[in-house]
């Protein structure tokens, strides 16, 4: 699990600078999306679960910053879209990418609780 929440941070890097970018040059927009996807690996590649399986307690130190830095994301995502589409002419392709993290992220983060319960 050491290696799970660098990784996953380098993963959120790395879409938070592709979103920033090829979609739109806002850092507030790139950074929650940053946050979003590194939570959405973290549980992804920490408790082997599937994106597409079937919700919160967390007792490891990792697990807690893991879940934190995906909540986060999404708390500052409103205030980050309410800042970049308050004006004309804008993309939505980004609402779209930080949404799809959004779903992502809680769906891996309620599979994770349920396989800590299981296991413990």
């Amino acid at each position: 699990m050491q290696k799970d929440l660098p990784l996953a941070a380098l993963c959120g890097v790395v879409v938070g600078v592709g979103t920033y970018a090829l979609l739109v040059t806002d850092w507030f927009v790139a950074g929650a999306v940053t946050a979003v996807y590194a939570g959405a690996t973290y549980f992804y590649l920490a408790f082997d679960v599937s994106l597409l399986g079937r919700a919160v307690r967390f007792d490891e130190t990792e697990d807690r910053v893991g879940y934190a830095v995906g909540l986060f994301g999404l708390s500052v995502s409103p205030l980050a879209l309410a800042n970049q589409y308050g004006g004309d002419g804008t993309s939505t392709l980004p609402l779209v990418v930080l949404f799809v993290g959004t779903i992502a992220f809680l769906l891996l983060a309620s599979q994770a609780q349920r396989q800590g319960e299981h296991t413990s």
